[in-house]
Protein backbone atom coordinates (compact mmCIF):
# COMPACT_ATOMS: atom_id res chain seq x y z
CA UNK A 1 0.00 0.00 0.00
CA UNK A 2 0.82 3.74 -1.00
CA UNK A 3 1.61 6.01 1.31
CA UNK A 4 -0.94 8.23 0.00
CA UNK A 5 -3.32 5.15 0.10
CA UNK A 6 -2.42 4.30 3.86
CA UNK A 7 -3.52 7.50 4.89
CA UNK A 8 -6.89 7.82 3.49
CA UNK A 9 -8.32 4.42 4.67
CA UNK A 10 -9.67 5.29 8.11
CA UNK A 11 -11.06 8.47 6.07
CA UNK A 12 -14.74 8.22 4.62
CA UNK A 13 -14.25 8.83 1.10
CA UNK A 14 -10.59 7.94 -0.24
CA UNK A 15 -9.59 10.97 -2.71
CA UNK A 16 -6.94 7.85 -4.30
CA UNK A 17 -8.67 6.56 -7.55
CA UNK A 18 -10.99 3.17 -6.89
CA UNK A 19 -9.05 -0.04 -8.58
CA UNK A 20 -10.58 -3.03 -7.71
CA UNK A 21 -7.87 -5.72 -6.86
CA UNK A 22 -8.13 -9.37 -5.94
CA UNK A 23 -6.88 -11.43 -3.12
CA UNK A 24 -6.81 -14.99 -2.29
CA UNK A 25 -6.41 -15.64 1.30
CA UNK A 26 -5.79 -18.71 3.88
CA UNK A 27 -8.17 -18.07 6.81
CA UNK A 28 -8.56 -21.17 9.49
CA UNK A 29 -8.36 -23.60 6.73
CA UNK A 30 -10.41 -21.95 4.16
CA UNK A 31 -9.62 -20.41 0.94
CA UNK A 32 -11.35 -17.10 0.18
CA UNK A 33 -11.02 -15.53 -3.14
CA UNK A 34 -11.90 -11.48 -1.98
CA UNK A 35 -11.56 -7.94 -3.79
CA UNK A 36 -9.61 -5.51 -2.39
CA UNK A 37 -9.40 -1.55 -3.70
CA UNK A 38 -7.37 1.54 -3.41
CA UNK A 39 -7.69 3.54 -0.59
CA UNK A 40 -8.95 0.79 1.53
CA UNK A 41 -6.60 -0.82 4.56
CA UNK A 42 -4.59 -3.89 3.07
CA UNK A 43 -5.76 -3.36 -0.54
CA UNK A 44 -3.88 -6.55 -2.83
CA UNK A 45 -3.15 -8.16 0.44
CA UNK A 46 -3.53 -9.84 3.83
CA UNK A 47 -2.28 -7.61 6.50
CA UNK A 48 0.16 -9.04 9.19
CA UNK A 49 -1.82 -8.73 11.88
CA UNK A 50 -4.63 -10.22 10.63
CA UNK A 51 -2.95 -13.02 9.25
CA UNK A 52 -1.53 -13.35 12.92
CA UNK A 53 -5.41 -13.40 14.39
CA UNK A 54 -6.27 -15.98 12.01
CA UNK A 55 -3.04 -17.98 12.73
CA UNK A 56 -3.44 -18.10 16.47
CA UNK A 57 -7.10 -17.87 17.28
CA UNK A 58 -9.50 -20.93 16.46
CA UNK A 59 -12.76 -19.15 14.87
CA UNK A 60 -16.18 -18.53 16.93
CA UNK A 61 -17.73 -21.11 18.84
CA UNK A 62 -20.84 -22.73 16.92
CA UNK A 63 -22.91 -21.23 18.99
CA UNK A 64 -21.58 -17.97 18.80
CA UNK A 65 -25.03 -16.05 17.10
CA UNK A 66 -23.74 -12.58 16.67
CA UNK A 67 -20.24 -11.17 15.61
CA UNK A 68 -19.26 -7.24 14.78
CA UNK A 69 -16.27 -6.99 12.92
CA UNK A 70 -14.78 -3.43 13.92
CA UNK A 71 -12.50 -1.42 11.20
CA UNK A 72 -13.95 -4.08 8.72
CA UNK A 73 -11.95 -3.27 5.63
CA UNK A 74 -13.00 -4.97 2.72
CA UNK A 75 -14.72 -7.55 5.41
CA UNK A 76 -11.96 -10.60 5.90
CA UNK A 77 -12.22 -11.12 9.14
CA UNK A 78 -16.37 -10.99 9.00
CA UNK A 79 -16.34 -12.71 6.12
CA UNK A 80 -13.97 -15.80 7.75
CA UNK A 81 -16.60 -16.40 10.59
CA UNK A 82 -19.31 -15.70 8.40
CA UNK A 83 -18.21 -18.80 6.04
CA UNK A 84 -17.00 -21.01 8.98
CA UNK A 85 -20.13 -20.54 10.99
CA UNK A 86 -23.20 -20.91 9.04
CA UNK A 87 -25.63 -19.80 11.59
CA UNK A 88 -23.68 -16.52 12.59
CA UNK A 89 -25.03 -13.19 11.88
CA UNK A 90 -22.11 -10.85 11.12
CA UNK A 91 -22.17 -6.66 11.26
CA UNK A 92 -19.23 -4.99 9.98
CA UNK A 93 -18.36 -1.46 10.32
CA UNK A 94 -16.21 0.75 8.47
CA UNK A 95 -16.07 4.79 8.07
CA UNK A 96 -14.70 3.86 4.64
CA UNK A 97 -17.15 3.65 2.45
CA UNK A 98 -15.31 1.93 -0.05
CA UNK A 99 -14.12 -0.87 2.33
CA UNK A 100 -17.93 -1.51 2.99
CA UNK A 101 -18.89 -1.48 -1.13
CA UNK A 102 -16.04 -4.13 -1.15
CA UNK A 103 -17.36 -5.99 2.22
CA UNK A 104 -20.73 -6.25 0.31
CA UNK A 105 -19.45 -7.55 -2.63
CA UNK A 106 -17.21 -10.05 -1.07
CA UNK A 107 -20.13 -10.95 1.02
CA UNK A 108 -22.52 -11.55 -1.78
CA UNK A 109 -19.50 -13.10 -4.11
CA UNK A 110 -19.42 -15.85 -1.02
CA UNK A 111 -23.12 -16.66 -0.65
CA UNK A 112 -23.33 -15.29 2.61
CA UNK A 113 -24.73 -12.22 1.73
CA UNK A 114 -27.80 -12.99 3.94
CA UNK A 115 -25.79 -13.19 7.14
CA UNK A 116 -23.36 -10.05 6.70
CA UNK A 117 -24.33 -6.51 6.95
CA UNK A 118 -21.77 -4.01 6.01
CA UNK A 119 -22.61 -0.46 7.60
CA UNK A 120 -21.38 3.06 8.76
CA UNK A 121 -21.53 3.18 12.38
CA UNK A 122 -24.36 5.68 12.40
CA UNK A 123 -26.52 3.09 10.46
CA UNK A 124 -26.23 0.24 13.20
CA UNK A 125 -29.07 -0.48 15.86
CA UNK A 126 -27.93 1.46 18.61
CA UNK A 127 -29.94 -1.51 20.79
CA UNK A 128 -28.07 -4.49 18.97
CA UNK A 129 -25.82 -6.29 21.01
CA UNK A 130 -23.00 -8.97 19.94
CA UNK A 131 -21.94 -12.14 21.01
CA UNK A 132 -18.19 -11.71 20.28
CA UNK A 133 -16.54 -8.62 18.35
CA UNK A 134 -13.60 -9.27 16.21
CA UNK A 135 -11.26 -6.14 15.04
CA UNK A 136 -8.04 -5.72 13.70
CA UNK A 137 -8.41 -2.02 15.17
CA UNK A 138 -7.45 1.44 13.40
CA UNK A 139 -4.51 2.31 15.80
CA UNK A 140 -3.59 4.77 13.77
CA UNK A 141 -5.97 6.89 14.01
CA UNK A 142 -4.37 7.71 17.37
CA UNK A 143 -5.38 7.26 21.03
CA UNK A 144 -7.92 9.50 21.63
CA UNK A 145 -10.08 8.09 18.67
CA UNK A 146 -9.06 4.25 19.48
CA UNK A 147 -10.38 5.04 22.83
CA UNK A 148 -13.53 6.41 21.90
CA UNK A 149 -14.22 3.96 19.53
CA UNK A 150 -13.72 0.69 21.78
CA UNK A 151 -15.68 2.86 24.33
CA UNK A 152 -18.05 3.31 21.74
CA UNK A 153 -18.81 -0.72 20.51
CA UNK A 154 -17.33 -2.68 23.95
CA UNK A 155 -20.23 -1.68 25.95
CA UNK A 156 -22.32 -3.62 23.10
CA UNK A 157 -20.82 -6.87 24.26
CA UNK A 158 -23.80 -8.80 25.61
CA UNK A 159 -23.26 -10.49 28.65
CA UNK A 160 -20.67 -13.38 28.62
CA UNK A 161 -19.76 -11.89 25.45
CA UNK A 162 -15.90 -11.36 24.49
CA UNK A 163 -13.64 -8.98 22.12
CA UNK A 164 -10.59 -10.69 20.19
CA UNK A 165 -8.38 -8.17 19.12
CA UNK A 166 -4.83 -8.20 17.18
CA UNK A 167 -2.84 -5.15 17.83
CA UNK A 168 0.95 -4.29 17.56
CA UNK A 169 3.36 -4.26 20.30
CA UNK A 170 5.15 -1.42 19.08
CA UNK A 171 1.81 0.20 18.73
CA UNK A 172 0.97 0.12 22.33
CA UNK A 173 -0.81 -3.33 22.92
CA UNK A 174 0.30 -3.48 26.42
CA UNK A 175 -0.34 0.12 27.30
CA UNK A 176 -3.96 -1.16 25.74
CA UNK A 177 -4.26 -4.46 27.31
CA UNK A 178 -3.48 -2.30 30.59
CA UNK A 179 -6.14 0.20 29.81
CA UNK A 180 -8.87 -1.63 28.83
CA UNK A 181 -8.68 -3.28 32.49
CA UNK A 182 -9.22 -0.07 33.76
CA UNK A 183 -12.01 0.39 31.69
CA UNK A 184 -13.68 -2.50 33.05
CA UNK A 185 -13.28 -4.85 30.46
CA UNK A 186 -10.24 -7.57 31.87
CA UNK A 187 -7.82 -8.17 28.89
CA UNK A 188 -5.82 -11.05 28.62
CA UNK A 189 -3.13 -12.62 25.91
CA UNK A 190 -3.61 -15.15 23.93
CA UNK A 191 -0.83 -14.87 22.06
CA UNK A 192 1.97 -13.53 20.64
CA UNK A 193 3.46 -13.03 17.00
CA UNK A 194 5.50 -11.36 14.36
CA UNK A 195 5.09 -8.23 16.96
CA UNK A 196 1.84 -8.58 17.60
CA UNK A 197 -0.13 -9.47 20.29
CA UNK A 198 -3.49 -11.18 20.40
CA UNK A 199 -6.26 -9.73 23.14
CA UNK A 200 -8.86 -11.05 24.66
CA UNK A 201 -11.16 -8.58 26.38
CA UNK A 202 -14.44 -9.78 28.37
CA UNK A 203 -16.87 -7.73 29.99
CA UNK A 204 -16.49 -7.39 33.89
Amino acid sequence: MSEQEDEHYFTADPSVPFKRQPVEVEVWDRRLLLVTGSGVFARGRLDIGTAVLFRETPPPAPDVASVLDLGCGYGVIGLAVATVSPTTRVTAVDVNERALLLARENAAALGVGDRFTAALPGEVDEAATYDEIWSNPPIRIGKPALHELLLTWLPRLAPGGRAVMVVGKNLGADSLQRWLGEQGFPTRRLASAKGFRVLESRRA
